[in-house]
C-alpha cells in the first residue's frame, strides 16, 4: 500500500487553488465579515465604556485576537463544508486517487490549502487594523509562520470532522461546541489573567488561546510571555492534528 507525500501535495493545493480563485470575493467576505463586524461593535461600541486591559485600549486588545479567530474560521471551514463536499457529493478525491496521487497526499494538501486560505484571512484582518487606527510593529512580519501552523491546527481538525461525517449537519457539532466556544473563551475579549488558576489553566491548553497570545505578542512587539512554549505548543498540536486527520481520511477512502 503505497503512503507516499511527495509533489502529489502540491498538485492538491494547487488544483484547490484554481477553483477558489472562481469564488474568492464571496469566500473572503463570508470568512472576513464576522471578525470585521466584531472588531467594529466591540471596539468601537463597547470598547468606549472599557479601560485599559492589560496595558492595552480595547479596540488595541482584540483585534489581534480576532485576527487568530479569522485563521481558525477560515480553515476550519475549508475542511468540513469544502473538504467534504469534495469528499461526497463531487467525488472529487476518489477521482484524484485515480492518479499516481496518494491518500496522504489528498489530506495534507487541504490541510495545507486550508491553512493557506486561514493565513489570507488573518493577513487580511491585519491589513484592516490601520482602517481602526491600530499600526501593528514591524515584529508583525513573523507572525505570519505563526498564523499559517495555527491554520494547520484547525484544517486538520476540520479534515478530522470531515473523515467522521456522514452529513453536513455533523458540522453542526463541530461548529457549535469546539469552533464557537474557542472564538469565545480563548482570550480575544477578555484577559485571562483575571481568572481562577484552574480555569486559566485549562484555556491556556485550548488551540486558539495560544495563537492568540502569540497575535498580541507580534502585533504589537511585546514580548513578555512565553513566545518560545507557545510556538511549540501550537507547532506539536498542528502535528498531532495533522496525523489523526490523515489516518482517519485513509480510513473513510481506503475500504
Amino acid at each position: 500500500m503505497n503512503h507516499r507525500i511527495g509533489m502529489g501535495v502540491i498538485r492538491v493545493v494547487c488544483r484547490n487553488g484554481r477553483v477558489w480563485r472562481k469564488y474568492i470575493v464571496s469566500s473572503l467576505v463570508g470568512n472576513l465579515g464576522q471578525p470585521l463586524l466584531f472588531l467594529l461593535a466591540f471596539g468601537f461600541g463597547v470598547g468606549q465604556r472599557i479601560e485599559l486591559v492589560e496595558g492595552y485600549s480595547y479596540l488595541q486588545f482584540i483585534a489581534p485576537g480576532l485576527a487568530a479567530s479569522a485563521v481558525m474560521y477560515s480553515a476550519a471551514f475549508e475542511t468540513t463544508y469544502g473538504s467534504y463536499t469534495r469528499l461526497s457529493t463531487q467525488s472529487t478525491f476518489e477521482g484524484i486517487l485515480m492518479t499516481p496521487v496518494t491518500v496522504e497526499e489528498i489530506a495534507v494538501g487541504e490541510i495545507i490549502w486550508g491553512a493557506l486560505k486561514g493565513l489570507i484571512s488573518g493577513v487580511v484582518m491585519i491589513l484592516a487594523m490601520p482602517l481602526f487606527g491600530l499600526w501593528p510593529s514591524p515584529w508583525v512580519v513573523a507572525l505570519l509562520p505563526v498564523l499559517f501552523i495555527a491554520g494547520m491546527v484547525f484544517s486538520a481538525l476540520g479534515l478530522i470532522m470531515t473523515a467522521l461525517a456522514r452529513s453536513y449537519e455533523f458540522f453542526n457539532y463541530f461548529i457549535s461546541l469546539v469552533i464557537t466556544p474557542l472564538f469565545l473563551f480563548s482570550g480575544i475579549f477578555f484577559s485571562l489573567r483575571e481568572l481562577p488558576v484552574l480555569t486559566r489553566s485549562f484555556l491556556e491548553c485550548v488551540p486558539l488561546t495560544p495563537v492568540v497570545s502569540l497575535s498580541r505578542m507580534f502585533c504589537y512587539g511585546d514580548f513578555s510571555g512565553n513566545i518560545v512554549g507557545r510556538s511549540l505548543y501550537v507547532m506539536a498540536f498542528a502535528a498531532v492534528a495533522t496525523l489523526i486527520a490523515t489516518l482517519l481520511l485513509r480510513r473513510r477512502l481506503i475500504k
